[in-house]
């Protein structure tokens, strides 16, 4: 596995970093305080095409090299986990109608998501139903189509979508739908003062008698956990696993500055032996981390059947990574670190999120082992 970039790759690596610069990182705080990201925002992400970075390019797609693709959202993570979230789910959608989807729908769908026309998300949480990927929400056949009934909860940019790919229930058949939000008997209700990434644009959606086609059925009846839901949850760890390294660098920077800036007792805090041990595993974990998401990003180029598991696997170190590195962050700074005139208690907020979306630490952990472990007595490698 090659672990240093080609040229085209740092090449692009510079571009997202400069535009994650220049046009996303000066809005974070305010993302942060008005719990929305600017419709401006996300205008220049389409126009750069990042809402199309990773979909199929004969559906006007872009950056096909996963490693490109995971250095952007990188990128985007630094400036704001906010809004490295809207692009991932939206990802996550695309992703899962391209692999899953039939001709019609992805030639229905997949232009407009890659374009920008249309913002998508990925609505598979409810009220009673978390880690324990089941389906409560009810999809009656009628006719043609089908009659959905039921809520969704804490779906990412649910708020604002345009379309969601859902997941309901066929009775006893779990299966997926393209749900445009625009569809009689379909409402949703914001969610608003979350802890961190307070620009998700959470909400909760309501399904009282939403009726759809059955064209808009994703893949067979009892298909949505296995193979919808897989798909697009597997690129959205993947994703989630770059942006964590990215908002981890943004911690790192951020108190290297300041500790070669503070001082205290005559000299800066860089000089202090703990304050430098605290950087130190910083920095080890960012490159770590980093390592992860490049072996992982080589699986999925590669197409080789461990991607999916080094995809846990790097959204695992880098989210339990990144939540260790804010919080010695927020220790350099100290009490600065607590108030608004720095980004540390941002940051902090949101590493704490990471944990929990794409798969909670813990449920990674059982499945990591369960793979990782069935593996091993197969004489294999994962």
């Amino acid at each position: 596995m090659k672990v240093a970039l080609s040229d085209a790759q740092e090449q692009a690596q510079r571009e997202f970093q400069a535009f994650a610069k220049e046009q996303i990182q000066p809005h974070a705080d305010l993302i942060d305080r008005e719990e929305r990201i600017p419709r401006t925002v996300i205008e220049q992400l389409a126009r750069a095409g990042y809402l199309a970075s990773g979909l199929p390019e004969a559906y006007g797609g872009r950056h096909p090299d996963p490693i490109v693709h995971g250095a952007m959202h990188e990128a985007l993570g630094y400036a704001s986990a906010s809004v490295q979230g809207l692009v991932n789910v939206h990802h996550m959608a695309g992703s899962a109608i391209a692999r899953w989807g039939t001709p019609e729908q992805k030639q229905q769908w997949l232009p407009r998501l890659a374009s920008g026309e249309l913002l998508a998300a990925f609505a598979l949480t409810e009220p009673g139903v978390g880690s324990d990927a089941q389906v409560e929400t009810r999809a009656e056949p009628d006719g043609d189509g089908y009659l959905l009934t039921g809520v969704k909860q804490w779906i990412t940019c649910g708020a604002i979508a345009d379309v969601f790919v859902l997941f309901a229930r066929v009775g006893d058949a779990p299966t997926a739908f393209v749900v445009p939000a625009n569809t009689p008997g379909f409402s949703r209700d914001p969610i608003r003062d979350i802890l961190g990434c307070r620009g998700y644009m959470l909400a909760s959606l309501k399904l009282d008698g939403c009726r759809i086609l059955g064209a808009n059925r994703i893949g067979p009846q009892g298909f949505g956990i296995s193979h919808v839901m897989a798909a697009g949850l597997d690129n959205g760890r993947y994703n989630l696993a770059w942006g964590c390294v990215g908002q981890a660098q943004a911690c790192l920077d951020a108190s290297l500055a300041y500790a070669g800036q503070r001082k205290q007792f005559g000299a800066p805090l860089k000089d202090f032996q703990l304050v430098q041990r605290l950087l130190t595993r910083m920095l080890v974990g960012v490159q770590g981390a980093r390592l992860l998401c490049w072996r992982a990003g080589h699986a999925r180029a590669e197409r080789l059947y461990s991607a999916s598991y080094e995809a846990m696997i790097a959204k695992y170190q880098a989210s339990t990574m990144l939540n260790e590195v804010a919080n010695h962050a927020l220790q350099i700074h100290g009490a600065n670190g607590c108030g608004s005139g720095y980004p540390i208690q941002r940051y902090l907020r949101d590493a704490r999120i990471m944990e929990i979306i794409e798969g909670s630490t813990q449920m990674l952990e059982i499945m990591i082992a369960k793979l990782g472990c069935a593996d091993a007595m197969a004489g294999g490698t994962a």
